[in-house]
């Protein structure tokens, strides 16, 4: 089964790095499919690319790698998906990683899966860097990935999905977690960014 990767930038790259590496097909969708058949190319015979309808439709498991505010149209591009699983990688980013657009009382999650008819949306995959997506490989243990949403079933999917990734895929419940996601993505943002810390670092679990 294929997996689409909708944007093709850092965090798309570096997902399907990852997950090409593992044996898994990716095809990616982007709205000029041109513009990247070298890139693609790169990654291997596993990976293709298409436009965004044909990703969407090639796909049961779809990771939103985009800007996010291009998340809406993507979302609304579809009258029905039809039970497919989109994983929203996303964060709601100010300009200038300010911080986050919305929050508190929703999240850009919650937002997705209101525009995105017959979506099982899963929060996933947008509390870390490209680096780390791509190879998650720490000398000491395994690099932390929350993952929430309403549908069960495909949450299990999700986790099982980070899991082969090497992350601590952590089950964070239903999608209002994601409120709590997004804001912490900015804790790993400020740290590598605003502080200077760099990016080959995460965040890990420790359990008694």
């Amino acid at each position: 089964m294929s997996i689409s990767i909708l944007g093709a930038g850092n965090v798309g790259m570096a997902l399907a790095k990852a997950l090409t590496q593992r044996g898994e097909t990716v095809i990616f969708g982007v709205p000029e499919p041109e513009k990247y058949t070298a890139a693609v190319a790169a990654l291997g015979p596993l990976a293709q690319v298409q436009s965004n309808g044909a990703a969407i439709a090639a796909s049961e498991l779809i990771i939103l790698a985009i800007p996010a505010n291009a998340v809406a149209a993507v979302a609304q591009s579809v009258p029905d998906w039809q039970g497919k699983i989109l994983v929203d990688a996303t964060n709601p980013l100010a300009p200038g990683l300010a911080g986050l657009t919305i929050g508190t009382h929703t999240s850009g999650a919650e937002e997705l899966a209101k525009l995105a008819k017959g979506a099982r949306v899963i929060k996933a995959f947008n509390t870390t860097g490209a680096e780390n997506m791509a190879d998650s490989h720490y000398p000491h243990g395994l690099p932390w990935m929350p993952v929430c949403g309403d549908d069960a079933e495909a949450r299990q999917r999700v986790l099982a999905l980070a899991t082969q990734l090497g992350f601590d895929a952590v089950d964070c419940g239903d999608l209002q977690a994601a409120r709590y996601l997004e804001p912490f993505a900015m804790t790993w943002i400020h740290l590598a960014l605003k502080l200077g810390q760099g990016r080959n670092f995460a965040f890990a679990r420790l359990q008694r």
